[in-house]
């Protein structure tokens, strides 16, 4: 059982570096994760009728986690920006142009902002796409059975994947909830910590210094 060749991992020297460079950096687990978001992307942009850059597309796909491991986290940003900037960092050595490196940087940052990507390049919106099949399978009846069973065949899935992932996630921004804020990755450190409050847009609005009547409450009621 293969994969399309059209989906393919790109056969060149920049994606065995990127291989190579993003194995070495992370855990089976993302890696084999961030393999099969590229396959994934990849089929649905030919479904869709895109074109795409393969090897930009297996870039940010390979680098969109990479900001949740420690070498690659910093204290403050948002793991997205992380993960991003270590592949601009990675593209720039490898004199890839500006305005792709670009492009890579924001599918990557992208990622965990539903509904934005998909009217984005084709680069952006089909990383995130790989991204919605592998962990959410949002579009999981949109590939057959033998497109699937390919994918996992070649980059397997743990037993437990849909707890691991969770865990890879809160392992990766535990200590720096914060960046969380407005993103669903707020989802996680709640879950692992029920008592975690995350922050609220219209609490940040009532507390801003400017002047004017402010409620306790937050949007909706909530803190």
């Amino acid at each position: 059982m293969s994969i399309r060749s059209e989906a393919a991992i790109p056969d060149s020297s920049l994606a065995r570096a990127i291989t190579e460079f993003v194995r070495d950096g992370e855990t089976e687990l993302l890696f084999n994760h961030s393999s099969r978001v590229y396959q994934f992307g990849a089929l649905a942009g030919l479904r869709r009728g895109l074109t795409f850059d393969r090897e930009l597309l297996y870039a940010g796909a390979m680098f969109h986690d990479l900001g949740l491991m420690p070498d690659h986290s910093s204290p403050g940003e948002r793991f997205e920006v992380d993960g991003a900037n270590a592949a601009r960092a990675f593209l720039k050595a490898y004199g890839v142009p500006e305005a792709e490196i670009d492009t890579v940087w924001t599918a990557i940052a992208l990622h965990t902002t539903p509904g934005i990507p998909v009217h984005m390049h084709p680069v952006v919106a089909l990383v995130t796409a790989g991204v919605e099949m592998d962990v959410l399978g949002l579009t999981y009846g949109q590939y057959s059975d033998v497109e699937r069973e390919a994918v996992v065949s070649a980059f397997p899935r743990t037993p437990d994947f849909k707890e691991d992932i969770i865990q890879a996630f809160y392992d990766g921004i535990r200590h720096k909830p914060d960046t969380t804020f407005g993103n669903v990755k707020a989802d996680v450190i709640a879950d692992k910590e029920p008592g975690f409050r995350t922050g609220n847009f219209c609490s940040v609005i009532r507390s801003s210094p400017w002047a004017g009547r402010a409620h306790d409450a937050g949007c909706g009621g909530h803190g």
